[in-house]
């Protein structure tokens, strides 16, 4: 029976590697795989063309998407809804509440698998993220560590070097603008940080 998935973790969790590697096995079986990326992650382009890309160095076509698009009108456009077809999302974190509820209602005629990020850099849910968790048939948490050892569950964003506390909620990076942290690592570090701006 065709589900609705949803698969999260904290920055540099191997999401995106997973996503890849799902689409891969999909392949391989003789599945139809429709993998999309929103157009606001635009860190992969090869030949004119969006990549979904690993920061392991796996990588593949997808199709772009933005706030606006319908995924019902996409599943007709791409003619996905067939026997064998799958979809896949990067990035979820980006959908929008109404674009979950879309692949929600696809999902009862196809698998559709969502891999992204939880929370933002202020530990609050993503709208994309949060509905997720509010529909999908199956959660499951990638795990990762913190430097320290414990489970990362922070999306910590570094700017000059220290975390930044506000700001927009989207700014696209990877290990240069974010780091995956235990919460106490989190805010020991914003307290020592807060401390040096004082003195």
């Amino acid at each position: 029976m065709s589900k609705l998935y949803f698969k999260y973790g904290a920055m540099g969790s191997s999401k995106t590697a997973q996503a890849l590697m799902c689409q891969f096995n999909y392949i391989q079986k003789g599945f139809d795989v429709f993998l999309f990326k929103p157009q606001a992650d635009n860190r992969g382009e090869e030949n004119g063309l969006p990549l979904v890309k690993s920061r392991i160095g796996l990588k593949s076509e997808c199709v772009e998407f933005t706030r606006e698009d319908n995924f019902i009108k996409l599943s007709r456009a791409y003619d996905i809804l067939k026997p064998r077809s799958v979809i896949i999302i990067d990035e979820a974190q980006f959908l929008t509440t109404k674009q979950v509820n879309e692949l929600k209602n696809l999902s009862q005629k196809v698998p559709v698998l969502c891999y992204g990020l939880l929370t933002n850099f202020k530990t609050k849910l993503f709208e994309g993220s949060k509905r997720l968790v509010e529909i999908a048939d199956s959660i499951t948490e990638i795990k990762s560590v913190c430097k320290c050892g414990k489970k990362a569950t922070v999306n910590a964003r570094i700017i000059e070097g220290k975390i930044a506390c506000g700001g927009e909620e989207v700014l696209i990076g990877a290990d240069e603008s974010y780091e995956g942290m235990c919460y106490s690592c989190f805010t020991k570090r914003k307290r020592e940080e807060k401390k040096q701006n004082k003195s």
